[in-house]
């Protein structure tokens, strides 16, 4: 086989520094890393978008909810079972190992295919309704396509990315398997993506491939036609892309506003402290506002003098008529606890 045919657009290469340079912003500039729960739910998206690609019905939730153990009714079960287990050891292959990407296959189809971990032995079509819209290569040959495959990406400086991408691609063309192609061939991309570097392991490129399925479909159809990968390269790069900078955006609009709510706490604190200085006297909602230095009535009313109210530490002098005109705010002075029988200050 040698080189497999591919040409890297103008656009392809432009999206590969766009993944790199969001890579290192999400990497560098977010908690992504450490994110324990938002990976976890990232591999949820994962497996169910990879499984509804190839016609899974189950949602989401019900995904969710069999990887948490709990009994969901239906016949697709095992499908998500199984690819769950081939996604949680994916660190554990090496791309560029048949023997592992038969290891693979055997988690992601065991109890669903004869042929679970084994090459195919009978030809393969992929139809549109009754069409043949691709024959897979002849059983026969798929041994040393796929070897030859491997041996070219293990040997190929070419960008990670991109080599995953083509990857993919070749997986998908060659059909090595009786089912499970487009599973695996999905896994292998993010397989090599982690190798890269491990965080895109976490991401869900998948789901952007679900929700663009026609584009998908066009992608593949246009290099089989092509006789060239590029067109497909372009769109898994672009679908990348997509989920990166959605979750870089995320992530960082999600810190922003962490750091205010601290902030503004922080703020809170130091305001109810002054205030409680300056009503030891009564004053006016005028006063107050005027000496804590906010503008924003609506806003000084809701996290400043609400809470205080709320609390105890300050009262109005008018509580039946919370609106008067003659309405005063004044600190309440709490009683020091009392002396017990027998106790003596210090």
């Amino acid at each position: 086989m040698g080189r497999p045919p591919y040409t890297i657009t103008e656009k392809a290469a432009d999206y590969l520094a766009k993944i790199v340079e969001t890579v290192t912003r999400l990497e560098l500039g977010t908690g992504f890393k450490r994110d324990i729960q938002l990976h976890r739910e990232n591999r949820l998206r994962t497996i169910h978008s990879s499984l509804a690609i190839e016609g899974n019905s189950l949602t989401l939730g019900e995904v969710t909810a069999v990887i948490g153990g709990r009994v969901v009714a239906g016949g697709q079960v095992k499908e998500v079972k199984n690819a769950y287990e081939a996604y949680d050891r994916i660190m554990t292959f090496d791309p560029y190992k048949i023997a592992d990407f038969l290891r693979a296959h055997k988690l992601m189809a065991q109890g669903l295919v004869k042929e679970a971990g084994r090459f195919r032995s009978g030809d393969v079509g992929v139809f549109d309704g009754g069409t043949v819209v691709h024959v897979g290569a002849r059983p026969q040959f798929v041994p040393k396509l796929m070897s030859d495959l491997f041996s070219w990406a293990k040997g190929s400086d070419l960008h990670p990315v991109l080599k995953s991408a083509i990857l993919h691609y070749e997986i998908e063309t060659i059909h090595p398997f009786a089912d499970g192609n487009g599973r695996m061939g999905r896994l292998w991309q993010t397989l090599l993506l982690d190798k890269w570097n491990s965080i895109l392991a976490w991401i869900p490129m998948e789901s952007v491939l679900y929700e663009n399925r026609p584009q998908y479909y066009k992608a593949i159809e246009d290099s089989r036609r092509a006789n060239d990968s590029g067109v497909f390269i372009e769109f898994t790069l672009s679908a990348l892309y997509e989920i990166l900078k959605k979750t870089s955006s995320d992530l960082l609009a999600s810190d922003q506003d962490n750091k205010q709510d601290n902030e503004q706490d922080n703020e809170q604190v130091g305001y109810e402290e002054k205030i409680l200085v300056f009503c030891v006297e009564p004053r006016t909602r005028e006063e107050i506002q005027a000496f804590v230095g906010i503008a924003h009535r609506e806003r000084f009313r809701a996290k400043i003098l609400k809470p205080l109210l709320e609390s105890g530490m300050l009262r109005m002098t008018i509580p039946d008529k919370p609106n008067s005109r003659n309405q005063r705010y004044v600190r309440v002075c709490i009683p020091p606890p009392p002396i017990l029988p027998g106790q003596r200050f210090p």
